[in-house]
């Protein structure tokens, strides 16, 4: 609504303008008639500025509007309306274009809310019952049924079918559910009917918990000041000083009014939103869809730059690269019955078990009975023989001694029987501009301190680090860790956070920037600043590039539009320049200012340094 009034009253005073133009030159009408339009313009567009200005005043924010509010109360006061009026446009037409490519905060979390399913099918004596999600309790049996989402997290008892869980966790998965199998609140349920146990209540399942923390996230987001703010706030106390000591020296109000005029920064209120747009601009020619047009002047400032691992640093497919068996058992069975479970698996290794059995064209058998319990593996009955796939941690001291020596990276212990029957070595391979990528942060970016942000586990998250060359190493984390961790060090120093799911959307929001890679959930998009549509690190540095050199073409235009205003200024301070000129000259010094600002919307010599 805030960017249609702008838009609204950009029109009413342009049109004021010229009627008040027409009238007085080309009517040649005298007196009131000539004024009413701007009157009309100055009552239903400049009265809401003032009292926003007002507002800021009020809270002790004196940044570049200030001296605008000024110009408009002073300019009306000494009967100048039409210079009013030009103001009051200048004003106005600079928040439109600085909203123009802003949307609201609270979009993430109506996002969510959409996605949240406020009815779920209850079962009791064979009935079926709509009730309130939040009606329900634990052990209910609830019906989920094709193309629904899955109202809490729970346990199927019955039914076979797949769930798309990678809205949540940002991989491409569509996991096989059978009996045993667990859901999460959020996952969508594509092909079949399944029943489930409720685990959790609606508001401690999987879905709400992430809402909460994206709420919390929200409701502390980090301080930000404006890049035309921070100039503002040397450049209007230097305007109003020069302007009351003209009035003082000459006690001529004009000359108050003159200088004021001529100050007004539209520099800041012009340039800088035009500068932020051609970079937008020039950002969607290279594949990155920027949301937050702060994201642009921040991004040059970071310091310290955190990643999550699957999906960004690496290319989120584990490869299968070793297959061990123990005892009487073989390679083949060892493979055989791992996939056999892991069809029904939303580990992000399944995938990778999956398609070696795949390669190697064997055949799966059935699987009777299936059970994947948080810390507890992935169990099934499998041609009457009980197969475990679960963790080395996960073992007796006795059969953890008969294993090889652990190795950074990925691994999976297969059990027959509860018999040590094989292992599953497997390696996710990063992307090959990974380690220059990182390396070139420091010297090229002064970035200097690289953290890595995982849900998994120690190893396989330090076996990453190793290679592509970050010492600062955190695994294990559930998305209120990242928050928590995120939102420490962006009080220290201005941050970002590279990430590819959901669960990642919190410590987007609390990060300085917030850059989504890939496309893989629209909640994700909407809590980032920044989206990199190609998951390329190389698309990450030029957005780097992109916001260092909007910044500089900003500052030059809004710094040079400031000192020709300061010359100005000066010349209106002894008489040389009466307020209508001045609204003319400082029309004359925008104009220069928006040409250089256009600038921004040309690629630089470089986009790309490593």
């Amino acid at each position: 609504m805030k960017g249609l009034w702008d838009r609204i009253a950009v029109g009413i005073t342009l049109a004021a303008i010229l009627a008040h133009l027409v009238l007085r030159f080309v009517l040649r009408q005298s007196g009131l008639v000539p004024s009413l339009p701007l009157w009309i313009a100055i009552v239903i567009c400049g009265l809401p500025l003032l009292y926003e200005l007002l507002v800021q005043v009020w809270h002790r924010q004196f940044g570049a509007d200030f001296l605008a509010g000024l110009s408009i109360v002073t300019a009306v006061f000494v009967g100048e309306l039409l210079v009013a009026a030009i103001i009051i446009l200048m004003l106005t037409g600079g928040q439109a274009l600085e909203r123009y490519a802003t949307r609201r905060a609270s979009s993430v979390l109506e996002a969510l809310a959409k996605r949240t399913p406020s009815i779920a099918h209850r079962l009791d004596n064979g009935r079926t019952s709509d009730i309130a999600v939040d009606a329900i309790h634990i052990g209910d049996r609830l019906a989920v049924f094709p193309h629904e989402i899955c109202p809490v997290d729970g346990t199927v008892v019955s039914g076979t079918g797949t769930m798309d869980e990678s809205f949540l966790t940002g991989e491409p998965f569509r996991i096989r559910k059978t009996a045993g199998s667990q859901v999460i609140s959020g996952a969508l349920n594509e092909d079949a009917a399944l029943t489930i146990i409720a685990d959790k209540l609606a508001i401690d399942s999987r879905y709400a918990r992430i809402m909460k923390v994206m709420r919390d996230a929200e409701a502390s987001p980090p301080a930000i000041r404006r890049l035309a703010d921070r100039l503002g706030a040397w450049y209007t106390p230097l305007a109003v000083a020069i302007a009351l000591a003209a009035w003082l020296v000459s006690r001529q109000p004009d000359r108050f009014l003159a200088v004021l005029v001529i100050a007004t920064p539209c520099p800041l209120l012009l340039a800088i939103p035009i500068s932020v747009i051609g970079a937008i601009s020039l950002a969607a020619k290279r594949g990155i869809v920027i949301k937050k047009p702060v994201v642009l002047e921040q991004v040059g400032q970071v310091r310290s730059m955190f990643f999550d691992k699957t999906g960004t640093l690496t290319h989120g497919e584990p490869n299968v690269t070793d297959v061990v068996a123990f005892e009487s058992f073989s390679r083949e069975e060892i493979l055989r019955f791992s996939a056999a479970l892991e069809l029904y698996s939303k580990h992000p290794l399944a995938s990778a078990i999956l398609r070696a059995a795949e390669e190697e064209h064997l055949e799966l058998p059935p699987v009777d009975s299936i059970s994947e319990k948080p810390g507890q593996g992935l169990r099934g009955v499998i041609q009457g023989r009980a197969v475990l796939v679960t963790g080395r941690r996960k073992l007796t001291p006795e059969m953890q001694a008969n294993l090889p020596a652990d190795t950074l990276g990925m691994e999976c212990i297969i059990l027959v029987d509860e018999r040590l029957a094989g292992l599953i070595r497997f390696r996710d391979r990063p992307r090959v501009e990974s380690k220059p990528f990182i390396s070139h942060l420091l010297p090229r970016h002064q970035i200097h301190n690289l953290t890595i942000l995982s849900g998994d586990r120690d190893t396989e998250v330090r076996y990453l680090a190793e290679i592509v060359g970050i010492q600062d190493v955190y695994a294990g984390l559930e998305p209120e860790d990242k928050l928590r961790m995120v939102r420490e060090e962006t009080e220290k120093m201005p941050t970002l956070f590279l990430g590819d799911g959901v669960n990642d959307a919190p410590a987007m929001l609390a990060a300085t920037v917030g850059v989504a890679f890939g496309q893989s959930s629209d909640i994700l998009a909407e809590a980032a600043g920044a989206v990199i549509l190609e998951p390329s690190l190389a698309r990450v540095d030029e957005l780097l590039h992109i916001g260092n050199r909007m910044r500089r073409v900003a500052l030059e235009s809004a710094v040079g539009g400031m000192v020709l205003s300061l010359v100005g200024m000066i010349a209106a301070s002894f008489g040389l320049l009466p307020p209508i000129s001045g609204a003319i000259g400082q029309e004359f010094i925008d104009l220069l200012a928006v040409l250089n600002a256009l600038r921004a919307s040309v690629p630089g010599k470089v986009l790309r340094d490593f």
